[in-house]
Order: structure tokens, then C-alpha cells, then sequence
């Protein structure tokens, strides 16, 4: 038997600025996204950031899951920690066509991790572009297994869809077990 919580999920994508991370909040969710974004005060490669957050649901088997985008910026490190406090699960985006955006995003990665014990995957996007890096490179820059680094189209909700199921496969894979109640098998999230 699965207990759902009364409360809703959270799921945090996080990322440099350009990542995808609004592209994904908005791909996945279910209800229009609430977006806080502002023009961008200094030269970052688009006109406007998000200065606070993203937010989107999404509904699984019944349960409500929160999605929070946030911001790309340093300045606002700030919102990373308090996103992620409570938090189901990360996913780190990095444009895989951007290697100069690489160590931004391991910054943002070991600054979440060294402060909030949260289960994570790291998407590569923009695999839908030529000259993209592999997943498998990615996961050898950032020194992590190969199951935690997927590639995706950040537009695709099969790709979204995909590496949510991933991280939640990961996640529940870890998780220690409650009860010696033999397992009755997976059940369909979508």
C-alpha cells in the first residue's frame, strides 16, 4: 500500500542562466507557469531572467508536485538553498552546447549538495543540436555515474517526462525500505 502525503511534492531544476530550466518547468507542468522574470541587468546572452522563480504542477498518480525553476544568476544563490529545502529531488540543467557554462553549473551543483542532502540528476539539454556534448562526457567532467547524467530536448515532454521517471527510479531505488511487504511492482506514474 503507498501513503501519499497531504502535502504537495517539490521538484527544483536549477541550473546557469540559458540552461532550459524555465523551457522544462513549463514543459512539464500541467497548469500555466508563474514566472518572475525581470529585464537582465548585465549582458548574460537573453533579455530577461528569472529573478526569483519559476512554478509550475504537475499531477502523479494522484500526488500534486510542485515544479520550481531558479534563478541562473550567483546573486541570487540565495533562492537555490531555500528551493531545495524539503525538496524531492534536483535536476541540474547544463546546455550541452555551452561547455563554458560547465563550471557555473558544477558551482551551483556542489553549493545545493553541500547544503541540502536531496537526490539529483543532471540533464544535459539541447541534444537536439549539432555539436552537443555527450551525456556520458558531461558525467565524466562532473565525476558522477553515468545514471545520474541523461540527455534531453528541454521542448520535449516525453524527454521531461523521462528524466523525472529517472530521477523518482533513482530516488525510490535508494530510499530504504519501510516494510518486508513483497513488492507489488512498479505502477504507472503518467
Amino acid at each position: 500500500m503507498t501513503i501519499l502525503s497531504a502535502l504537495p511534492l517539490k521538484l527544483v531544476v536549477s541550473g546557469p542562466v540559458g540552461a532550459g530550466k524555465t523551457t522544462f518547468v513549463q514543459t512539464l507542468s500541467q497548469t500555466p507557469v508563474v514566472a518572475t522574470e525581470a529585464e537582465a541587468s548585465e549582458d548574460i546572452g537573453k533579455a530577461n531572467t528569472t529573478v526569483a522563480f519559476d512554478f509550475g504542477t504537475l499531477t502523479l498518480g494522484g500526488q500534486e508536485l510542485h515544479l520550481y525553476g531558479t534563478p541562473g544568476q550567483d546573486r541570487f544563490s540565495f533562492m537555490w538553498e531555500v528551493l531545495c529545502e524539503g525538496a524531492l529531488g534536483l535536476v541540474l540543467l547544463v546546455a550541452g552546447d555551452r561547455p563554458q557554462d560547465f563550471l557555473p553549473a558544477r558551482n551551483i551543483f556542489e553549493f545545493i549538495t553541500s547544503r541540502i542532502a536531496v537526490p539529483f540528476v543532471i540533464g544535459v539539454t539541447r541534444q537536439d543540436q549539432p555539436r552537443v556534448w555527450a551525456p556520458a562526457d558531461v558525467a565524466l567532467y562532473f565525476g558522477l555515474p553515468e545514471d545520474r547524467v541523461l540527455g534531453l530536448n528541454a521542448t520535449s515532454e516525453e524527454d521531461a517526462r523521462r528524466v523525472l521517471a529517472h530521477l523518482l527510479e533513482l530516488t525510490l531505488n535508494a530510499a530504504p525500505t519501510v516494510s518486508s511487504a513483497p513488492n507489488p511492482g512498479p505502477s504507472p506514474l503518467f
